[in-house]
């Protein structure tokens, strides 16, 4: 589920968290950086949840609706279509996202079923559900076409249900777009073949992801003056106090990756930092940190000081 791109944010943001809290307790920061990683399979595990609590409360309210003394006719005879959707159901049986609920202890929509409710009244209300609820029968083109709409257009951008996220765990501000694409595409791509057309995915892609994280976090830390050294000549018109810390530390992950990142292709590096910069600094600050980084990388090839392995890695 992960990608590169943001574990180097994560790696970032506990960087930064180390310096505002002027922290040199790196053991503890590691450790903090990779609950802040794993905890993201827990957001995951959530927001998949939602659409089953949402489900079922649904399959709850028809219910008691038909058991009433006075039922209308409606209520006697409803339209079962929501509940009876093929990739709802999917979910609701799906043995390894229950054993992954156990496993991650996730139960928030059993302590906080009013977000459930509510998201069941936005859905109800949209148009969505109004076109999909036009007829009876169930089709599953239809139902997982309908169950990505619901998800992208309706429940992920729903406010109560991002403040409440926000609240539970603030490292999730930037790991919910992630979340959400990912579960967008995997609906997207649930095929007919039944329960085993579901999974939960790894966390991490492989175990050089993994140890991607920690080596990063690790060497840039351990070099940051060392790192710091390499650009604050190429900055003349700035002093260390003038360039913005986020600058600052993008910056030495991306000469650490350079020069202690054999494998990974220096077009890479730059492409991704860049991307971060427009992301998380100042509006110009791709620029400035793209010129330093040109201008560090024609120092090193022409001094050989970037060794890099394997074929187009530069």
């Amino acid at each position: 589920m992960l990608n590169r791109r943001h574990i180097r944010v994560k790696v970032m943001q506990s960087i930064y968290a180390m310096h505002q809290n002027d922290s040199d307790n790196m053991e503890k920061e590691e450790k903090f950086l990779f609950n802040s990683i794993e905890i993201i399979r827990d957001l995951y595990l959530i927001m998949v949840s939602a659409l089953v609590e949402i489900r079922n409360s649904e399959e709850d309210f028809i219910e008691k609706s038909q058991k009433k003394h006075l039922a209308t006719a409606e209520e006697r005879n409803p339209n079962k279509k929501f509940v009876n959707n093929q990739v709802l159901q999917l979910l609701n049986d799906s043995n390894a996202l229950s054993i992954a609920l156990e496993d991650r202890k996730i139960d928030n929509w059993k302590r906080n079923d009013d977000y459930v409710l509510l998201l069941l009244d936005d859905i109800k209300a949209s148009d969505v559900y109004q076109k999909y609820m036009h007829n009876k029968e169930n089709n599953w083109e239809e139902d997982r076409q309908f169950v990505h709409d619901l998800f992208t257009e309706v429940v992920a951008p729903n406010d109560k249900l991002y403040e409440y996220l926000e609240d539970h765990k603030l490292t999730w501000i930037d790991d919910i777009p992630l979340v959400n694409t990912f579960i967008a595409k995997q609906l997207k791509s649930l095929s007919v073949e039944g329960k085993d057309a579901f999974y939960v995915p790894k966390l991490y892609k492989d175990a050089d992801d993994k140890e991607f994280v920690r080596n990063l976090f690790r060497k840039t830390v351990l070099n940051e003056v060392e790192l710091a050294k390499e650009f604050i000549d190429k900055t003349p018109n700035w002093d260390t106090e003038r360039i913005a810390e986020i600058d600052s530390i993008i910056l030495k992950m991306a000469i650490c990756e350079f020069l202690k990142f054999p494998s990974i292709p220096v077009k890479v590096t730059i492409n991704e930092y860049l991307e971060i910069a427009k992301e998380y600094s100042t509006p110009k600050s791709s620029i400035f940190i793209n010129g330093i980084l040109d201008n560090l990388i024609k120092d090193y090839q022409t001094g050989n000081k970037l060794v890099k392995t394997g074929r187009g890695l530069m």
